[in-house]
């Protein structure tokens, strides 16, 4: 069922009424409404269009999958596409949720395609300062931004504590190196997809910033630059992770640089200890009696002699990690 919210002055009368009434309630002096649509159908979203006029190409955004983070104006309302963003640390994933907002005059509609983007969330923070209700459609998108924005900022934390973590890693030699690198390239993977999202969401804020401060100039103006600023922040954070990424790339590079300059070392000096017997031995040959001389056991022994060396030698250097 579509969520519904209906403000008269700034006060909120109602809840959970059905879409059809939506345009009777805008008719009412002051009123400002709110309605969400989770999945909807084609004909909930024709409804909608009827309801409030919308433009078809708004409609089209509203159902356009995976687009780019934007503000588009239109005639009488505007076409807000965003993305809410959750982070799997165990998998070190970046999950993305849309949401496409229309705004008109005194009416804001969200679309979800799931229940992934919390919705709920944003309730919340409309509850937590229903004083500032009386500022209409950008009382009721500030919200929605502040959320979306703080998704952003909560998965860049969280990224730059795991890349703190690997870091810590890269000089832990009880971490193989290719489990490290798997989870540096599985960290990678995931800043690239936060930055798709943060990147272009920096330009929506400063547009309903910058329409905000030109056209309103309400008492929301510093609550609107408190996100823009938290959106900066998510910009300069994924900014900083990448380059941290590129360092702890290169670390792994140069310590493995190092690790192979440590073992070539160690391998040239097993290979002059053991270069000594064989020289002595291949020297003189078959020449001088040794145990066993002329006998089935001495071959035996022999065997059994150069087998079980070579078997500790590679239990060695398999146990040191350079084979």
């Amino acid at each position: 069922m579509p969520r519904t919210r209906f403000y008269r002055d700034g006060q909120l009368v109602d809840e959970g009424f059905p879409i059809r009434e939506v345009s009777d309630r805008l008719a009412v002096e002051g009123a400002l409404v709110w309605f969400d649509l989770c999945a909807p159908t084609q004909e909930e979203l024709a409804t909608v269009r009827e309801e409030l006029g919308l433009h078809s190409l708004a409609i089209e955004g509203a159902l356009t999958e995976q687009q780019r983070p934007k503000l588009v104006h239109y005639e009488n309302h505007r076409l807000l596409a965003a993305y809410a963003v959750t982070f799997d640390v165990d998998n070190a994933e970046i999950a993305s949720h849309q949401v496409v907002a229309f705004l008109t005059s005194n009416a804001l509609v969200t679309v979800r395609r799931d229940d992934a983007f919390d919705i709920d969330e944003v309730v919340r923070r409309w509850d937590d300062q229903p004083d500032l209700a009386r500022f209409g459609v950008a009382f009721l998108l500030h919200g929605l931004l502040d959320y979306v924005v703080d998704t952003h900022m909560d998965a860049a934390l969280a990224l730059d504590q795991e890349l703190e973590k690997l870091e810590d890693r890269l000089f832990d030699e009880g971490n193989t190196q290719r489990a490290v690198q798997r989870r540096t390239f599985e960290l990678r993977k995931s800043l690239l997809v936060l930055r798709r999202v943060v990147l272009p969401m920096r330009e929506v804020v400063n547009a309903v910033l910058r329409h905000h401060d030109e056209d309103d100039r309400t008492g929301l103006y510093p609550f609107y630059q408190d996100v823009y600023d938290h959106m900066l922040r998510a910009v300069e954070w994924t900014d900083s992770l990448r380059d941290f990424v590129a360092t702890i790339l290169d670390t792994q590079l140069t310590l493995r640089g190092n690790r192979l300059n440590v073992v070539m070392k160690q391998v040239t000096s097993w290979a002059a200890i053991i270069a000594v017997p064989t020289a002595v031995t291949g020297f003189y040959g078959m020449n001088v009696p040794y145990p066993g001389y002329g006998e089935t056991v001495g071959f035996w022994a022999s065997m059994i002699v150069v087998l079980a060396t070579s078997a500790a030698l590679y239990a060695i250097f398999k146990r040191k990690d350079w084979l």
